[in-house]
């Protein structure tokens, strides 16, 4: 009797340990593991030079590892992920092609199709949680809405019951007989010659691979993980670097969990303190992941706009040489600087410094949110797209837990603050090497007597500041305030009320606009597996008044603010109800009006007139240094720190 045939294809689960799609293939069978690479589907989304190196590091790896258990992974690079699926079903008579889930957009959208074209085709489609502690569709609120702050989803998670799942690794792989067209790590172009002097050195600091991530946990859960309370919030230390491994699925989320929730038990046990906290901190981090992929399927359109909606109106400064002196680290505040010249030479900078140079894009330069949420993805080593959705849009005010959108921290502060002494920014900023700790972080502000000493000239080996703090706060306040102006003339000029409505932050998330996703009924099919992924569908609430509740602060200065509350009426919605679909069920019928170059730099963000904002005359905005200071360190007490996964 023949044993059946069934495809395992790896996308961002190259491992052999806790793998549930190559478990279930190797229980039933023979097993065909392949790897398809096709780089005119990843679109806007190509990945970068760093991330493509490690991948090539990584499915060397996994090839080694499937070859001793007497299977060989077979690399395919194509136009067409299902065209080369179906190749590989004719040529060794598979009968079942089995995956793991991903949750980005562009995933979610190729994952269905493919599902669907085999599925009429008559070969069983099986898929796969890989990747987190719960799916998506498992966490919903008592309404069977889902969650859109943090906590109240994080607390939802943790007061869950967990099956603790892990599939060990098949002792031996029965390989599918049969040939197709194939090519070997090199052949897929992951790496061009340009390329390979500048990724060489990322070698020597990193060891891609399913068991070198294993090896990676067992050592910062026994050596580091107690003091994860301290080094989160100091530059220049190391957090886990379990990003990358955790990106490309060589270190399964469950196994990290479970490895520290038993260090949890044995600090509580011998009455830890600092143990316990590390922990709770650590395991939140895990969350911020998972929510990140929460929100990317529940709330499809995240990559491209907001969440609530509330800069739709809002006046970005699109200067593309305010964004080529970010990206280059040619700012003139030091801490942002030496974060984007450490993030271009190695692909990594703390989550620290991410949330420190997102902010100062977005708040005190005005350049587009999405601007640099491409840029992150093109540099970053753990380039992760759901968790990057996550970061900018906490940074810019776009979720309702997120950072006031009014909020501007001052580099110089925060300087002083995670890099007291200036090692950090000596190291990665030569030029500044000799200034004293006193200066380093503000030496626009050093006696010309001191800047001599240290061989600094502003403005010719060091650049002055591309824009005075208090300056950039005073256009901020503007640009919100042309904000609320054109999303209030929007509302007065529509008659029929489809409009969006905006809205800032809040503590308040009840009555937010935001659209209520309710789970789609599954199509009963004979191909499902109870595993299988579900597709989500959104449902707008009804005669739900949209409030919007601002700070005290911006109130007091916000001009007229009765012109903004003229419809009570206006129900709350996000674009129309064809906006509202999810990702998989909307994305096909939109493709064609979308460009695949629709994410470079989009011309669109500019503010109405199309110049940088005009010099705001008012300074009644400025705050003393002293109000920036104790503002700054009491939201660093807030709990909402760590935005960016790492």
């Amino acid at each position: 009797m023949d044993r059946s045939k069934t495809i395992v294809w790896f996308r961002r689960d190259l491992r052999i340990e806790d793998n549930p799609a190559l478990a279930a293939a190797a229980r039933d069978g023979c097993v065909f593991p392949v790897f398809i690479w096709c780089p005119k589907e990843e679109g806007q989304f190509y990945p970068g030079r760093v991330s493509r190196w490690w991948l090539k590091q990584s499915l060397a790896h996994l090839g080694q590892s499937l070859k001793s258990l007497g299977a060989e992974l077979v690399l395919i690079k194509t136009h067409s992920t299902v065209a080369a699926l179906l190749d590989c079903i004719e040529t060794i008579g598979a009968t079942r092609v089995v995956f793991n889930h991903l949750y980005d957009p562009v995933s979610l959208v190729r994952d269905h199709n493919i599902k669907e074209k085999l599925v009429e085709l008559g070969i069983s489609v099986q898929s796969y949680n890989g990747d987190l502690l719960y799916e998506p569709w498992e966490i919903y609120d008592e309404r069977g809405h889902a969650f859109t702050t943090f906590d109240a989803y994080w607390d939802k998670c943790l007061h869950m019951q967990m099956e603790p799942v892990s599939h060990l690794p098949p002792w031996r792989l029965v390989p599918a007989a049969g040939t197709v067209m194939k090519c070997s790590v090199e052949e897929l172009g992951l790496e061009d010659e340009a390329e390979k002097s500048s990724n060489s050195l990322l070698g020597r600091g990193w060891s891609p691979g399913w068991s070198n991530a294993d090896k990676a946990l067992t050592d910062y859960v026994e050596q580091h993980l107690i003091d994860y309370v301290e080094s989160r919030l100091k530059v220049g230390t190391s957090t886990s670097l379990l990003s990358p491994y955790l990106h490309f699925g060589e270190l399964s989320v469950r196994k990290v969990f479970q490895c520290v929730q038993l260090k949890q038990l044995l600090w509580a046990k011998e009455e830890n303190l600092i143990g316990k906290e590390s922990v709770t901190l650590f395991l939140r981090s895990i969350g911020f992941r998972e929510y990140s992929r929460y929100l990317c399927f529940n709330f499809p359109f995240t990559y491209e706009r907001s969440l609530l909606s509330n800069l739709k109106f809002f006046p970005w400064n699109d200067n593309q040489v305010h964004f080529k002196a970010w990206r280059q680290g040619r700012t003139g505040y030091p801490l942002v600087d030496a974060g984007m010249r450490e993030l271009w030479a190695t692909g990594w900078i703390h989550n620290k410094i991410r949330v420190i140079v997102s902010s100062f894009a977005v708040k005190v330069l005005l350049l587009p949110w999405r601007w640099g949420m491409k840029y992150f993805w093109d540099t970053l080593l753990d380039a992760d797209l759901e968790s990057d959705i996550l970061g900018w849009q906490y940074i810019s005010g776009s979720l309702p837990d997120a950072h006031e959108l009014e909020r501007l921290d001052n580099p110089e502060i925060q300087g002083s603050k995670f890099d007291s002494e200036g090692e950090y920014v000596r190291r990665w900023l030569p030029e500044l090497a000799r200034m004293p700790a006193e200066w380093i972080h503000h030496p626009w502000d050093a006696s010309i007597a001191v800047l001599k000493a240290a061989g600094v000239e502003l403005g010719i080996n060091y650049p002055k500041p591309i824009i005075d703090i208090d300056l950039a706060r005073e256009r901020l306040m503007e640009a919100i305030f042309k904000m609320w102006e054109m999303e209030a003339a929007a509302r007065a000029s529509n008659t029929n009320g489809t409009n969006e409505v905006v809205v800032d932050n809040t503590d308040d998330t009840e009555n937010l606009a935001i659209p209520k996703v309710v789970l789609k009924d599954k199509v009963t099919c004979p191909t499902n597996s109870s595993n299988d992924q579900m597709v989500p569908t959104n449902q707008n609430s009804k005669n739900i008044p949209a409030y919007r509740k601002r700070s005290k602060y911006i109130e007091e200065e916000r001009p007229q603010p009765d012109k903004l509350h003229n419809d009570d009426n206006v129900v709350g919605t996000s674009r129309k109800d064809e906006d509202l679909c999810s990702t998989a069920e909307s994305s096909s019928a939109k493709k064609q009006a979308t460009s695949r170059c629709s994410f470079s730099v989009p011309q669109y963000c500019s503010s109405s007139e199309g110049k940088p904002l005009q010099e705001c005359q008012s300074s009644d905005l400025r705050q003393p240094l002293q109000a920036q200071i104790e503002m700054e360190e009491s939201s660093s007490k807030d709990g909402k720190q760590l935005h960016f996964i790492v």
